[in-house]
């Protein structure tokens, strides 16, 4: 990836960053400000009611509240309710090391112990690339599945003589549907049944959950009135296998955001080339209708001048003429362009003046050319005046 590039997808992220931050903040900074003044107004109203315990004593008590919901506490239960409930029961353990190798990490339960904090340090270095070779392979799995279902129903609509390009579309829309059915609206409803969560609660966890987000406002399980052993294991599963399909969901589009990239950028470099070519074709043409005086070649390009004509010894010798200026017959500054045409120009004039048999000009510089050996007459290929005999060769 180009510089530019990689500095333009910087700011566009920045960019993104700032505005999320501007609509989080203007929709959930009111309701924080709120829920400040009801905890406030509670406090007080619990002062009032006990005036024996002060405000000290009072904000310990909401201070080790605090930590305790931090550790995973749950404050529906209490010693005589649910007393065989247990956030590190088998299923929530096993939930709670899915989610650390998933890299969802909800934060509903959290470590409390050095040891297990140095445990789950070594887990997630295992754990997370283990995780990620087996989602490949799911996702290559359920990719070929579903692409192997929706080949079925391609071959239906290409009996029909539907357009390719249309049952392309339909094909990606279908991969889309089908997914979304699987993993997004079937667990919508089975989380609203097992949880008694809204529609909008459950699509929000789903997708939280999905994109390995992971809040922990809401977790499935976490309710300590679910006593169902298996309900988390599947859980994970499901997240196993909506992290597949996800993943090559957003793989999907990444090829396909890569090959409009790369046609753009192929068709941007011929539009560049058409307007080099027309710019260099309109220029040339506005010179030579102008009669403007092209700029002299570079010492290496410009042409040698050619050579006197020569004279027979019939003809009586006429002084040589002034070189005439160039005109806009001579090579134009499109010959200059194209540095191999020039060099063409160059030794087709001096074979023909050597087949006449005129002197070569000596050049300007470097050792003397060494001199022809005598040639036979050529033959004329063309109609023509014949070469005189006395003309020495």
């Amino acid at each position: 990836m180009r510089s530019t590039t990689l500095l333009a997808l910087l700011a566009l992220v920045l960019l993104y960053l700032v505005l999320g931050a501007l609509v989080f903040r203007a929709l959930e900074q009111p309701l924080e400000q709120q829920a400040q003044r009801e905890l406030g107004e509670v406090r007080e109203k619990f002062l009032r009611t006990h005036p024996c315990v002060s405000d000290g004593d009072l904000g310990l008590l909401i201070k080790e509240v605090a930590d305790a919901l931090g550790g995973g506490a749950n404050p529906d239960i209490n010693a005589t309710s649910h007393s065989n409930y247990s956030a590190w029961d088998l299923s929530g353990a096993f939930f709670f090391s899915g989610t650390i190798i998933t890299t969802i990490g909800y934060g509903n339960a959290a470590l409390r112990s050095d040891a297990g904090r140095i445990f789950s340090i070594i887990y997630a270095l295992v754990g997370i690339p283990l995780f990620g070779i087996l989602l490949a392979g799911v996702g290559d799995r359920l990719g070929s599945a579903l692409r192997h279902g929706i080949g079925h129903i391609e071959a239906i609509f290409l009996k029909w003589h539907v357009p390719k390009e249309l049952v392309r579309i339909l094909s990606a829309l279908l991969f889309l549907v089908i997914g979304c059915l699987l993993f997004v609206v079937t667990p919508m409803f089975v989380f609203c049944y097992m949880e008694g969560w809204s529609k909008l609660e459950a699509i929000y966890f789903v997708v939280v959950t999905l994109t390995t987000v992971g809040f922990g406002d809401y977790v499935a399980g976490a309710n300590p009135n679910q006593t169902h052993a298996a309900y988390q294991p599947l859980v994970w599963f499901w997240i196993l296998l909506g992290l597949a399909y996800f993943a090559s969901v957003l793989t999907t589009i990444g090829n396909w955001l890569r090959v409009v990239f790369r046609r753009t950028r192929a068709e941007m470099g011929g539009f560049t080339a058409q307007a080099a070519s027309w710019t260099g074709t309109v220029t040339a043409r506005v010179t030579q209708r102008g009669g403007s005086v092209a700029p002299p070649p570079p010492e290496k390009e410009r042409p040698l001048s050619p050579p006197p004509p020569c004279t027979a010894p019939r003809e009586k010798a006429s002084p040589p003429s002034p070189p005439s200026p160039p005109t806009a017959s001579a090579p134009s500054a499109s010959a200059l362009d194209y540095p191999s045409e020039n060099l063409a120009f160059i030794d087709e004039s001096s074979d023909t003046q050597s087949e006449r048999g005129c002197v070569v000009p000596r050049a300007p510089r470097g050792r003397r050319r060494a001199p022809h050996p005598a040639r036979k007459p050529a033959r004329p290929r063309g109609p023509g005046r014949l070469r005189d005999k006395d003309v020495p060769v």
